[in-house]
């Protein structure tokens, strides 16, 4: 059974507010990436250099990780303005509403996401 119009309205706005979130902390991450390390100096120990570097890895992982994310919350929004919100992007089959409330921002059923995942689409 189709999503109600007042169903696809809760999903809408949750996956906005996930996007403004995910946006801010993007937004923050970049700027804490991008800003020069003032503290740098010929006298800071080379494991405090690590230590930065590492921590300014991590920052650029999680900062990739976010990017993605935002990038199905985007489709999400894309498919809710189209009308197909709530349907699978391959299969053309409903995806069930426990996996819309668990996952707002899914655009394919389990079984066509698996399928994607191994690489067989």
């Amino acid at each position: 059974m189709p999503l109600k119009k007042n169903e696809v309205v809760h999903f809408k706005a949750r996956l906005e507010e996930m996007k403004a979130q995910i946006t801010k902390v993007l937004n923050g991450a970049k700027k804490e990436v991008a800003s020069p390390d003032e503290s740098k100096g010929y006298s800071q120990h080379s494991a405090d250099e690590g230590t930065d570097d590492f921590v300014r890895n991590v920052n650029l992982e999680v900062t990739s990780k976010e990017f993605q994310l935002l990038r199905q919350i985007d489709r999400a929004l894309e498919k809710v303005e189209e009308g197909t919100y709530g349907v699978c992007d391959i299969s053309g089959e409903e995806i069930p509403l426990k996996r819309l409330e668990a996952i707002p921002y899914a655009t394919m059923t389990v079984k066509a996401q698996e399928q994607f995942e191994k690489g067989l689409l």
